[in-house]
């Protein structure tokens, strides 16, 4: 696999009072450019902090980080900015949008912080509106809309600069059925047309279904994978995975 993004022996800890806790322990990871690829594991198990930690929200403590072929430097906050800013995507699963912009100029953000105001960059905005059904709620306020259209406009935002990786973090755990099934189909289908690596975190069996490949995390480190293979029922195999690691 030509690796978008490699880790290798990343660690991290927490400082709980007198004692450090740690919470991944030397793990290793690669994707693919276009590859969508799900974590799961039981709470606490590191799926957050990994995140984190690739995006450099958190710092790891040890291990290696390459994205891209270049070596993440997260020792320095310029780089660790630029890289959120130019190369990583990244949706959350309580949407994070700015409450006194409208879905277009939360949308628009990315370009903005960055002083680009092409009309490629307006026309990149509502194409991404359009593309997941909010173009007629693009004036509205964070407010007037449901928690799966927040969800929609959070997406396209992340989607907007086209980043090379796309970080999501339980994106169907505030919204409906529905919504989770359309968001699964706009997060799948954007990895295989941009050639877009996506690392996502869920807990929902039917959501990691969709993916390429599913690693399972327990106690730091990834424990085991499901690779789907063209499988039909991919239920079975990630229930029976789970049930066989206590997950």
């Amino acid at each position: 696999m030509n690796s978008l993004l490699k880790i290798e022996s990343l660690t991290k800890s927490y400082r709980l009072g007198a004692s450090e806790v740690p919470v991944l322990r030397g793990l290793s990871l690669q994707v693919g450019a276009g590859e969508m690829v799900v974590i799961m594991g039981p709470s606490g198990s590191g799926k957050t902090t990994l995140l984190n930690c690739i995006s450099g929200i958190d710092l790891p403590d040890s291990g290696k980080v390459t994205l891209q072929q270049k070596l993440v430097d997260y020792q320095s906050e310029t780089e660790r900015t630029r890289l959120r800013r130019e190369q990583i995507g990244m949706v959350f699963q309580f949407f994070n949008l700015i409450p006194t912009l409208t879905a277009r100029e939360n949308v628009a953000l990315p370009f903005l912080i960055n002083g680009i105001r092409s009309k490629d960059s307006l026309k990149r905005v509502d194409d991404l509106l359009a593309e997941v059904g909010m173009s007629q709620r693009s004036d509205h306020l964070p407010f007037q809309l449901s928690g799966g259209e927040m969800q929609l406009v959070s997406i396209a935002r992340a989607l907007a600069r086209r980043p090379a990786l796309l970080l999501a973090d339980e994106p169907t755990g505030n919204v409906n059925p529905h919504i989770g099934r359309s968001i699964m189909e706009i997060l799948r289908a954007t990895a295989k047309r941009e050639n877009t690596g996506l690392l996502m975190v869920t807990h929902s069996p039917e959501h990691a279904a969709w993916a390429d490949r599913i690693c399972f995390l327990k106690d730091g480190q990834i424990a085991d994978e499901l690779h789907h293979e063209g499988q039909r029922d991919v239920l079975a195999p990630i229930h029976a995975k789970l049930l066989a690691l206590e997950i």
